[in-house]
């Protein structure tokens, strides 16, 4: 049974990706005047599909909170300790002459 919970998991967050990459390209349309229909009934069957795998999921026991799509966006996958920037190489600068320096000396 937990297989199976684990596999409905799995294709919920599959689904849930796929449907932010429909929606972009819903936006993209729409951003440039062109007809998203097939894109729309393509994300509404996708929705349903989703309701379908999460009535599944729920009916065999699944009884953790699933994160919404903002949620997971908000997670923070980061590093717990940022890495130190590397130093940019200076340019070697030409053969200097040594020239010493002069020194005031107090007048007598």
């Amino acid at each position: 049974m937990d297989n199976r919970l684990n596999e409905l998991r799995r294709k919920i967050s599959t689904l849930r990706r796929e449907m932010l990459d429909v929606e972009a390209s819903i936006r993209n349309l729409v951003n440039n005047a062109r007809d998203c229909t097939e894109s729309s009934l393509r994300l509404m069957g996708m929705r349903q599909e989703l309701t379908a795998l999460v009535r599944e999921w729920a009916r065999l026991g699944g009884g953790d909170r699933l994160p919404t799509i903002q949620e997971r966006l908000r997670e923070n996958h980061r590093p717990l300790h940022k890495r130190k920037a590397q130093p940019k190489p200076r340019p070697r600068p030409q053969a200097k002459r040594k020239v010493e320096k002069r020194r005031l000396v107090a007048r007598r």
